[in-house]
């Protein structure tokens, strides 16, 4: 889909204030993620070990915060907890201009970790109720496409603030994030509140989630896909810089090349999918994400700097290809396969595993690094594998999946008070 597609199609003209909010939360985001390590070590004392300790603290302590936001949006709606995601994000961010010590550093960023999870939990509630069945790919695709060329152009702004190094610029970069957040707020104000009609069938709470055996196995795919995604920025840029030896710009052409596939191609490939089974797009998915690192594992082994060079963007390209193909489906079957009365809890349990990977896959992914090529990328695909055969078994087990993309899906859903689906 090309920008002026974006602009105008039927899809978004009723919407364009919540596709903005994605878009000013994605380039709040996309500036300080790549520099937050650098942020605090230019503006504090602290080492970089204590930096560290206090930020992965604040992630484990932010876990249970999407669960217990799930029944928050099944009983108020997605719209305020999302708003309230996005204000205790700016508090975090505001916060991190006068944190000095590793608590208050620990306190901040807990505050951030939370908002986002909650706010990725409850934020499939809202695209599930303004999106028509058989529509949901394309939305969560373009989603996903705005997102990434959101962090793109976040990247470049921070890029910029780096370059002039001054305690001043830093000091920018978090302002306009905690400035993003509170644009953010104020655009979801317009969107409708996502929420079950009284009467609907909400009995069970948690243990009915828990019990949901299909469900756990979409979760439990999620967790395979989200280890896969977590790869681009923990393990490739530094395979390719420290293990290959290959020049510094490679790992920025690796970013650079997925942000442009994905941001650009997620539209293309969602529509070329229509009528395709999903599970076995799924699977496909895996499949190219597997392709990939084996072809990581492959420029280990040649010699000639140019052609290790063509292989890592390469394996990048077929990487990639395989969270285009794999992004928009999962959370459309994840959505599609709770009950509207529920969906809050349901999508918070799916949130969790993408939670959970961002806290495991740092270290694990680290320590096979440290044992060798073949240890990493012969482990991923093995993940892949698994999430492949995953896909297989909700193929057969969970309806959602078994759903043609763009086709509509087999039960009906509750639309928020006042809103119509687009």
């Amino acid at each position: 889909m090309t920008t002026s597609d974006r602009a105008t199609h039927p899809l978004i003209a009723p919407h364009r204030r919540f596709v903005a909010a994605i878009v000013i939360d994605s380039i709040g985001t996309g500036v300080f993620v790549p520099v937050s390590m650098l942020y605090f070590l230019a503006t504090t004392s602290l080492t970089l070990v204590q930096v560290g300790a206090a930020l992965t603290t604040a992630g484990l302590l932010a876990l249970p915060a999407g669960p217990l936001a799930g029944g928050l949006v099944d009983r108020y709606g997605a719209k305020p907890v999302l708003q309230a995601a996005n204000l205790a994000q700016a508090l975090g961010f505001a916060g991190y201009l006068v944190a000095g010590q590793t608590w208050q550093i620990s306190l901040c960023a807990w505050l951030n970790s939370a908002g986002r999870a909650v706010f990725f939990g409850c934020y499939g509630v809202t695209v599930t109720a303004l999106a028509a069945p058989g529509r949901r790919e394309r939305w969560f695709g373009l989603l996903g496409s705005v997102r990434n060329l959101g962090y793109a152009l976040g990247g470049l702004l921070s890029a910029v603030a780096v370059t002039i190094g001054t305690h001043g610029g830093y000091a920018a970069i978090v302002v306009v994030n905690a400035l993003s957040y509170i644009a953010a707020f104020a655009l979801l104000q317009a969107v409708p509140n996502a929420r079950p009609k009284p009467g609907q069938d909400a009995d069970g709470g948690w243990p009915r989630v828990l019990r949901d055996r299909r469900y756990l196995s979409l979760v439990a795919h999620q967790l395979c896909f989200a280890i896969s995604l977590f790869a681009l920025n923990i393990a490739i840029p530094v395979y390719t810089v420290d293990v290959l030896g290959l020049p510094g710009w490679t790992a920025g052409a690796v970013f650079t090349l997925n942000t442009l596939m994905v941001g650009f191609g997620q539209g293309i490939v969602v529509r070329w999918l229509s009528g395709r089974i999903r599970s076995r797009v799924l699977a496909a998915g895996h499949a190219c994400f597997a392709a990939g690192y084996l072809l990581f594992l492959a420029a280990d082994r040649l010699a000639a700097l140019a052609l290790a060079i063509a292989v890592v963007l390469l394996g990048t390209g077929s990487y990639t290809f395989g969270e285009i193909l794999g992004g928009p489906v999962t959370s459309t079957v994840a959505a599609e396969s709770a009950p509207d009365a529920l969906r809050g809890r349901y999508l918070a349990l799916n949130q969790l595993a993408v939670t959970v990977a961002g806290a495991v896959t740092p270290v694990a992914l680290s320590g096979l690094l440290s044992t060798g090529a073949a240890a990493i990328w012969l482990t991923l695909v093995g993940v892949s594998i698994l999430g492949a055969m995953l896909a297989t078994a909700i193929g057969r087990a969970v309806p959602a999946a078994q759903n043609r993309i763009g086709g509509v899906e087999s039960s009906p859903r509750q639309l928020p008070e006042g809103s119509s689906p687009t």
